[in-house]
């Protein structure tokens, strides 16, 4: 069904004919970052130790008593017992060293706020993975991988750290997380207020559900920021879609696309789909991670990666098959910036360290985000959202029907003001900017808005090339965070707390 797709995303499983975009996960729904591998440590995420705490596999239910090991990486390099605090990464959908290793904001302020940090891995994704390699076997199997159970996973470790890690008992903790990660991180404030003090929640589309924003809200800000990137760079873009169909309508037009765009493999006409999935994801992709400065989140790219895409995509009215050369230049820009690639595969588009696989299954039964295009307000094919085709591609891959009503059930949807210290920060360029909070619900709910800022822009490491807008972003959250971390000490000191 589709490919992995960013996060994002990230962040939905868009069934065949229904929707648009990919087929397995048009994610993000995370993350961070910079250039680093996953084995090694990076040169920001540096002295970190791994660790593993036995969890619950069901946290809810009495009769299941088995348990897995959850992964989790700590450093406590700058952590001061006297006034620090913890700063706990609520992972997401994917690889924690990954995460780890590519959240340069919290490395950057560990030593400003006297921290401990801690990653620790989602179940399902890593190597937390409750039932081994048969995890991903059946729908059996696969029934407690849940936004509840893993936020309760990461109860029972910050609980498990404050036990057994002499002065972290008294110590405030702080939630942060980008994209699903930020989600999480925020509905961990609302869930378990006694647990954290306050959350970051960066890039976190609390909202992307149900009717609570347009469904054609994401791909409009993604063909707005190609339009912005270059003249008629959009247009451009729309104008392929038709092209790619007249071409493929024959043989040797099948032929010659795969060649003018350089596929690794042959095209048949039943690829097209599958084809214009992979080019608008790609599109999407680039969108998210249109960062200021040379990067490789997803793939090695330039600086402002739009707008070297868009130099290729100037003129909408040359004929269709130098068209589709002007596309396949754009597209080399995202997969073979490097110069390495030899031809490309329309079966990957991303880092293989996000859970494609997990993903999807979530976004098949709680993590249910409408998408539509109309064609007219932005650069791609129209797609309407049907909940029942949706439901019914679930339910063939996974015997599943999603719940879309459920996230709102348990998290409250847009009535939040009862909650507070959560910092929900966006990039005016990220497309799940849409599904985000940008503006204050209360003095304690507050948005940051990142002009020029591009997927959770603001969890990445500190660069010499960030505009003001994030340098700004950033002080503004350390500011609360500073706060929280006072005002907890200062109760202590009024008031010693006991163990929860």
């Amino acid at each position: 069904m589709g490919r992995p797709a960013l996060l994002l995303l990230l962040l939905a499983f868009l069934a065949p004919g229904t929707s648009l975009v990919p087929r397995r996960v048009l994610r993000t729904l995370s993350s961070l970052h910079l250039p680093t591998s996953p084995a090694s440590h990076s040169s920001v995420a540096t002295n970190y130790s791994v660790f593993y705490f036995q969890q619950k596999v069901d946290h809810f239910g009495f009769s299941n008593m088995n348990t897995f090991k959850q992964r989790y990486l700590l450093s406590d390099k700058h952590w001061d017992k006297d006034g620090g605090s913890i700063l706990f990464y609520t992972g997401n959908e994917g690889d924690i060293v990954w995460f780890c290793n590519n959240t340069g904001f919290m490395w950057d302020v560990a030593e400003e706020l006297k921290a401990m940090l801690v990653f620790a891995e989602h179940r399902y994704y890593g190597e937390s993975l409750p039932f081994g390699n048969n995890s991903f076997q059946d729908v059996k199997h696969l029934n407690f991988l849940t936004s509840e159970q893993a936020l309760a996973d990461f109860a029972e470790l910050i609980k498990h750290l404050k036990r057994t890690i002499p002065g972290a008992e008294d110590q405030p903790v702080i939630t942060i997380g980008g994209s699903y990660g930020g989600m999480l991180a925020a509905w961990f404030r609302m869930k378990y207020p006694h647990i954290v003090v306050g959350a970051l929640a960066a890039s976190a589309p609390i909202w992307q559900f149900e009717d609570f924003v347009p469904c054609d809200s994401f791909m409009k800000i993604v063909t707005t920021d190609f339009r912005k990137s270059g003249s008629n760079c959009s247009v451009s873009i729309l104008r392929s879609w038709d092209a790619i169909n007249r071409l493929s309508s024959t043989g040797s037009g099948l032929q010659w696309l795969a060649q003018a765009l350089h596929l690794c493999s042959s095209l048949k006409y039943e690829d097209i789909p599958n084809l214009k999935e992979w080019i608008m994801e790609t599109w999407v992709n680039l969108a998210m991670v249109n960062y200021p400065y040379e990067s490789n989140f997803l793939q090695p790219l330039p600086a402002w990666p739009l707008k070297v895409v868009c130099q290729y995509l100037v003129n909408p009215s040359v004929p269709d098959s130098q068209l589709i050369q002007n596309i396949f230049q754009a597209l080399n820009v995202y997969y073979n910036y490097s110069g390495q690639a030899k031809c490309l595969n329309i079966s990957e588009t991303a880092t293989s360290n996000l859970g494609s696989q997990g993903w999807s299954y979530q976004a098949c039964t709680e993590m249910v985000m409408p998408f539509c295009t109309n064609g007219i307000d932005d650069m791609f094919e129209p797609h309407q959202w049907n909940l029942k085709k949706y439901s019914d591609e679930c339910f063939k891959q996974w015997g599943v029907r999603p719940r879309p009503s459920w996230i709102i059930t348990m998290y409250g949807g847009k009535n939040i003001k009862s909650h507070s210290n959560i910092i929900f920060s966006n990039g005016d360029l990220d497309p799940w900017s849409g599904g985000g909070v940008t503006t204050d619900i209360t003095d304690t709910l507050v948005a940051v808005t990142i002009k020029d800022g591009a997927h959770h822009l603001d969890l990445r490491a500190n660069n010499a090339l960030d505009p003001t807008s994030v340098l700004l972003a950033r002080s503004l959250e350390v500011e609360h965070m500073r706060r929280w971390i006072k005002d907890f000490h200062d109760n202590v000191k009024r008031q010693p707390l006991s163990n929860f």
